[in-house]
């Protein structure tokens, strides 16, 4: 390592997440890259986290605080940052894991220059074990075009950015429920250049019985910040947040009772057919 190596800061928002913990702290002293720190902040757990930070409590790189309650997980991501000394950092999920060479990755994106705020690379989409299932899609933003109105919103992790971009962009907004990282994201972009590599760095972990759980939720928080990321930017609202909208409204409805029927009684040919075909793909689907 070499001296100057910048220090990077891995932030880890905590709740009840112990049965993974260990994992994600395990895959941080794997790295290549060894001028870290492990910022954790516990919202609130009630499982087996405050056994396993005990392992930790005397090593002098990891840092370990607490909420008084429990906050919701923008809230606790910014305590995670007004704790961080690193000059470059990054959010590590607790039930996830970093590739060895992942802290390296994004280091070498954010040493390109001053005005890189943000990086992001690549990772695997994992079973529930980190079994990897596939990779993520390599990020392409044409030219002309910033991430936000490339309007290819899918996540992106492993990430990394500066920190004094973050305080720079005025942080976190802490009223959010969901899409944090989103907001992160399209704020970082605000105050200076995104770097991409599409070296996989990371293990996501998704959970076969979470996978579309309160993705409504999710989708109406991301609403919000894309209508409040217009207006900050002067777009039009039409051609982002009220069109994802529509979109959502169409996808959502299209196969609901209510809607099956409007389409029978207004056009009954057409969904007839629409019928016939889904009969015909089922009995194909059978042994």
């Amino acid at each position: 390592m070499k001296e100057k190596e910048p220090l990077f800061s891995v932030l880890i928002a905590n709740y009840n997440n112990g049965r993974y913990l260990q994992e994600a702290i395990d895959s941080v002293l794997a790295q290549t890259y060894t001028h870290w720190e492990v910022i954790i902040v516990d919202d609130g757990s009630t499982d087996n986290s405050q056994e396993i930070y005990g392992h930790y409590a005397t090593n002098p790189r990891f840092h370990i605080f607490y909420n008084e309650k429990n906050m919701g997980c923008a809230y606790t991501k910014h305590q995670c940052m007004l704790h961080a000394g690193g000059e470059f950092c990054g959010y590590l999920d607790p039930d996830d894991a970093l590739l060895p060479n992942a802290l390296s990755v994004i280091a070498d994106l954010l040493a390109e220059g001053d005005d890189v705020a943000l990086a992001f690379s690549r990772y695997y989409i994992c079973d529930e074990f980190l079994n990897p299932i596939k990779e993520s899609r390599p990020l392409v933003i044409p030219q002309g075009k910033t991430y936000f109105t490339n309007h290819d919103y899918r996540a992106e992790v492993f990430s990394g950015f500066r920190r004094e971009a973050y305080f720079r962009m005025g942080g976190l907004d802490t009223s959010l429920k969901a899409g944090v990282d989103a907001d992160l994201y399209f704020r970082l972009e605000e105050v200076g250049k995104l770097a991409i590599s599409h070296e996989i760095t990371y293990k996501y972990r998704i959970f076969s019985t979470s996978i579309t759980a309160n993705w409504t939720n999710a989708f109406y928080w991301n609403l919000i910040l894309r209508h409040n990321t217009c207006i900050r930017r002067g777009l039009p609202v039409e051609q982002y947040s009220l069109r994802d909208f529509l979109i959502f409204i169409s996808f959502s409805h299209w196969d609901t009772r209510p809607y099956r029927i409007g389409k029978l009684l207004t056009r009954p040919s057409t969904y007839l057919g629409y019928l016939k075909r889904k009969r015909k793909i089922k009995r194909e689907k059978l042994p």
